[in-house]
């Protein structure tokens, strides 16, 4: 059996809700019943026992609609297209780094195959005539 918990006044609840539900409303998140016992140190069951119309109180709270911390202010025309710009450039230079990446592999799997060519000219004791590439002269 664990010991009996310092139970706090509900003067000192009262005031450690009402600034976690500010937080919340601030942040844009949900309170909940467990975060506010946590803050005062107590168990989810003891704080339910001891203040059952905080934790209702709490409950009302989160089951209403999401706070949304700027709901009131919409970002100008001039934000949208500097994140989209931003966004832009970001793709940009992915992109440019995937064409480098890809030239780098066109230019390795040339030089393969010209030195598997020579190879294979070497191991069939073929003669070329004329270089490739250059018209034959008559």
């Amino acid at each position: 059996m664990s010991r009996p918990a310092d139970i706090p006044a509900e003067v000192h609840v009262r005031r450690v809700l009402d600034q976690y539900v500010n937080e919340c409303h601030d942040n844009g998140t949900r309170p909940s019943v467990l975060a506010l016992a946590a803050k005062l140190d107590l168990s989810n069951t003891t704080f339910r026992r001891h203040f059952p119309d905080l934790a209702k109180e709490v409950s009302t709270a989160r089951s209403g609609p999401t706070p949304h911390p700027r709901a009131e202010t919409r970002p100008s025309p001039y934000e949208v297209l500097a994140a989209r710009n931003a966004k832009l450039r970001r793709a940009n230079r992915s992109l440019g780094e995937n064409f480098q990446f890809a030239a780098a592999q066109i230019q390795h799997l040339a030089v393969d195959n010209a030195r598997l060519r020579e190879a294979l000219g070497a191991a069939s004791n073929v003669t070329r005539i004329g270089s490739p590439g250059r018209p034959r002269q008559s």
